[in-house]
């Protein structure tokens, strides 16, 4: 399958690795400012695949099968309507869009078009996410009165200054839209259900940003409760990514950059070992924060395209997720608590 990559940045590498690893032709590479190329890639057999700073060029040039969005996030709703438009299936970078018109429009132009869109919320891949998605599945919590994800990084000034799209309203977002969205994402969805209400409070405390450094937030479910603590302000010598999950007969704690380790897995009459078993099967140690999703993510994508079916991160996910931080937003701007 031919395939091309719009945006040669910070996490573009993940993504050649992940098109090379599942056999992808790579048709063509594009990115307005060429030495991004040469710093994040910069690898030799790379050196005759043409390179584009017009992303509809190389459409209308490569005819690519697959494109991958990997740019500013206020760009990725009219490029993911392009690559539909010019026939491609997309691979969208978080979030899917800035706002949920946009995201409503990138699933009716699929639909219409009967094309294939995946939102990049890799950690869906985790096998510690996996384990736990099949333990709420199966009851295992009896039932569950409330979950929470704590995204706490740190992102410096140098971070912020690397781009002057980072930490904007109209092309980033803050430490919820751009960093915790993964979390949030994995939190709605191993919870399985509509949220229903957001409250939240955000603050600009550090950075010199337009959004926030940290955001706190609190989700209702039908059946339960769930809080959100995002934050770039973290010591960097203690990163963590939390997703903890309580029930009146077990409880789950995965920890980690990334929510890929398991750290407390203890159920109401489970064997006594069984914590050890996990710990040992399903935490995994990736070198960096994205973790080893990316693959799988793009393996995932290949076959639902093959099966004609929605990817496991499909461009619901990516509405869904978006939605409940647009929603913490109104309800910081406005002090009230937002029904979603």
């Amino acid at each position: 399958m031919r395939y091309c990559l719009i945006g040669c940045g910070r996490v573009s590498p993940e993504h050649v690795r992940a098109a090379k690893h599942n056999n992808l032709e790579i048709a063509g590479l594009c990115d307005t400012d060429p030495r991004s190329l040469a710093e994040n890639l910069g690898w030799a057999e790379l050196d005759d695949i043409p390179v584009y700073e017009n992303y509809r060029d190389m459409l209308r040039r490569e005819r690519p099968e697959l494109v991958a969005i990997a740019t500013p996030s206020g760009l990725h709703a009219q490029m993911s309507l392009d690559c539909l438009e010019a026939g491609a299936h997309v691979i969208v970078e978080k979030p899917i869009a800035m706002n949920r018109q946009d995201a409503l429009a990138i699933q009716a132009a699929a639909k219409r078009l009967g094309l294939t869109v995946c939102n990049n919320l890799q950690n869906r891949f985790n096998p510690a996410v996996q384990a736990l998605r099949k333990a709420v599945e199966a009851g295992r919590f009896g039932h569950l009165y409330n979950a929470s994800m704590q995204l706490r990084w740190h992102r410096g000034e140098d971070y912020y200054r690397s781009a002057p799209w980072r930490g904007t309203r109209a092309l980033d977002g803050g430490c919820m839209m751009n960093q915790g969205i993964h979390g949030i994402d994995l939190l709605n969805w191993t919870l399985g259900s509509a949220p229903e209400r957001v409250t939240a409070f955000t603050a600009t405390m550090a950075r010199k940003i337009e959004c926030e450094d940290l955001g706190l937030a609190l989700v209702e479910y039908p059946n339960a409760l769930a809080s959100i603590e995002c934050t770039t302000l973290r010591w960097p010598g203690a990163q963590e990514e939390v997703l903890e999950f309580s029930g009146d007969l077990g409880v789950v704690r995965l920890g980690g950059t990334a929510g890929h380790v398991v750290e407390t897995w203890r159920f109401e009459g489970a064997p006594a070992d069984e914590e050890a078993i996990m710990r040992r099967l399903y935490s995994t140690n990736p070198a960096s924060v994205y973790g080893h999703g990316h693959s799988l993510l793009y393996a995932d994508v290949l076959q639902a395209i093959a099966e004609k079916r929605p990817p496991l991160s499909d461009a619901r996910a990516g509405t869904g997720a978006m939605s409940i931080i647009l929603g913490a937003y109104e309800s910081a701007e406005t002090g009230k608590a937002i029904e979603l």
